[in-house]
C-alpha cells in the first residue's frame, strides 16, 4: 500500500498484482479501504487496484448542494461535491494512477450512503468513470431524483451498480 495527502484528504492506494486492471475510486468515511480490499481480495474478486480516499468532510464534499439539517441539532449538508470531484480529478487521480503500474483498463467510482450519492452525482459531472457503485447511497436526499431524470450521464457508464 501506498498514501499520500491532498488538502487534508487521506488517499490509500492498493495495487493490483498484475499492470493495467480495473481502478475503483472509493471515498471512505473512516479508513476502510484496506479491509475492503482485503476482503475483496479474499473472496477472488477479479484483480484490481483500490483507491480509497478518508478525511473528507462528509456533509460537505459528498452533497451537490446545500439542505438544512435533516436530524435535532444535527449539521448542514453544503455543495462541496463539485470542488470535491475537481480535487479527486486534478490531483488525486493522476498522483494515484502515477503509483500503479501500467495504465488502468477502466476507473470506476464506489461509496456508501452519502458516498454512493455522490458516485451517481459524479457520473453527470465528468466522463472519468465508466463503472459505479452507489452501496445504500443516500438518494434521499432532497432533489436528487428530479436532478437524475432530468439529465443526461456525461458519458453513458458501462454498468451501475445499486444495492439498498
Amino acid at each position: 500500500m501506498n498514501s499520500f495527502s491532498v488538502e487534508q484528504k487521506r488517499v490509500d492506494v492498493f495495487e493490483s498484482a498484475v499492470p493495467n486492471k480495473p481502478v475503483i475510486y472509493l471515498n471512505t468515511y473512516g479508513r476502510e479501504g484496506e479491509q475492503i480490499f482485503q476482503y475483496l481480495t479474499d473472496i477472488g474478486c477479479q484483480d484490481f487496484s483500490l483507491v480509497a480516499v478518508s478525511k473528507l468532510e462528509w456533509n460537505h464534499d459528498m452533497v451537490p448542494w446545500d439542505i438544512p439539517p435533516i436530524f435535532k441539532n444535527g449539521a448542514s449538508y453544503t455543495s462541496g461535491a463539485d470542488e470535491y470531484l475537481h480535487l479527486l480529478i486534478n490531483q488525486i487521480i493522476p498522483k494515484a494512477e502515477s503509483l500503479l503500474q501500467g495504465t488502468p483498463a477502466w476507473r470506476g467510482i464506489a461509496g456508501y450512503s452519502l458516498a454512493g450519492l455522490f458516485a451517481l452525482y459524479s457520473i453527470y459531472q465528468t466522463d472519468t468513470f465508466s463503472r459505479v457503485a452507489s452501496v445504500s447511497g443516500s438518494l434521499w436526499f432532497p432533489g436528487i431524483k428530479e436532478y437524475v431524470v432530468s439529465r443526461t450521464p456525461v458519458k453513458k457508464p458501462a454498468d451501475i451498480f445499486f444495492s439498498l
